[in-house]
């Protein structure tokens, strides 16, 4: 299995809320609401494909059983399609890994400790 090397867009990103977390919710609602119009698109030219070659695609759908390698692809579209909706979390995770310091994790320790 290859494995695919996660990318982030550098630099700040634009902020339109008072909280990052607006921000990181609208983002996400965006990347769904663009993955539901393309899956209905998609299932719209399945329907008019089948109606015009006479298929009666709802029984063929029912009936369909899925095999390994079937299951394994959609399996990656559902990885695929996470990675783009949590992608902004899991940018500002790597960036605030990144920034960690051993001088700033004792400085925490030592403001705990502080109370």
């Amino acid at each position: 299995m290859m494995t695919q090397m996660q990318r982030s867009a550098r630099g700040k990103r634009p902020t339109f809320y008072e909280t990052p977390a607006l921000d990181q919710m609208m983002s996400m609602i965006m990347v769904l609401a663009s993955e539901v119009s393309v899956l209905a698109d998609q299932i719209d030219g399945m329907q008019r494909v089948a109606s015009a070659n006479g298929l009666d695609l709802k029984a063929g759908m029912e009936a369909l059983v899925l095999d390994q390698p079937a299951l394994e692809e959609r399996e990656a579209r559902r990885q695929a399609m996470l990675g783009r909706l949590f992608y902004l979390m899991r940018k500002e995770a790597d960036e605030a890994t990144a920034s960690e310091t051993s001088e700033g994790y004792h400085k925490v320790l030592d403001e705990i400790a502080q109370g």
